[in-house]
């Protein structure tokens, strides 16, 4: 059964890894540029702004057809996804205000989950950097049989910890993550960069995870539940 050992707090607390947790969307873009001028093909931010928030078959299938199908989209992904792994390993930039908001919540007892729609090798990765994992769960693209904007990952996230989706919080920044959790019940705070997003109904919408701490979210939370 579902519970919540903070009566007066969300059941859970959700994040998103790529352009969220992790500044990565700079090493994306670089990986990006790099694999696309190899074919001839200068790599656009608009292009960027179309393969944000995933998932990444789609990423490949997207390049392959940019370069006329001279590679097919898997081999593209794999590819893509081996850089970003290298890239990973190491100093690892966070998005601004990301850790101290873990600290904070963790201070509290607040459970945290990481859902990523990037694979298990890139999400132990970027775990690698941490000298103490911070989620008692993570959950990668190759934990569900249908990745973001598919709910799935965030119903298993909440499923797996024991806790009330609808009584959650999710952290996102794609559009793509947005609708992945908003079709999951939960409340939604998105930090939206490159593509826009807009507030309504159970998705609130901020600039930076530095606004926010326990208390925010606490009285936020009381918000929410008012509506």
């Amino acid at each position: 059964m579902p519970t919540n050992a903070h009566p007066d707090f969300y059941s859970a607390v959700f994040f998103d890894m790529d352009g969220l947790l992790v500044d990565s969307e700079p090493l994306w873009l670089i990986s990006e540029t790099q694999m696309m001028a190899e074919y001839g093909y200068q790599w656009l931010e608009s292009d960027q702004a179309a393969c944000l928030g995933g998932p990444l078959d789609r990423v490949g299938d997207y390049m392959s057809g940019l370069i006329g199908g001279k590679r097919d989209g898997n081999s593209l992904t794999l590819e893509i996804i081996d850089r970003m792994v290298v890239k990973f390993k190491g100093d690892l930039p966070f998005m601004h205000g990301a850790i101290e908001l873990i600290n904070d919540l963790r201070a509290h007892g607040i459970p945290l989950t990481l859902v990523s729609a990037s694979p298990r090798s890139l999400v132990d990765a970027a775990l690698g950097n941490f000298k103490e994992n911070p989620f008692v769960i993570s959950i990668s693209s190759n934990d569900v049989k249908v990745s973001k904007p598919d709910p799935e990952g965030y119903l298993l996230a909440a499923a797996s910890g024991g806790h009330d989706i609808s009584n959650s919080l999710v952290l996102e920044d794609s559009l793509t993550g947005v609708t992945a959790a908003k079709a999951s019940g939960a409340w939604v705070l998105a930090v939206p960069h490159l593509v826009p997003i807009e507030k309504s109904g159970r998705v609130d919408v901020t600039d930076s995870l530095a606004n926010w701490s326990y208390e925010k979210l606490a009285i936020k939370y009381g918000q929410d539940r008012s509506l």
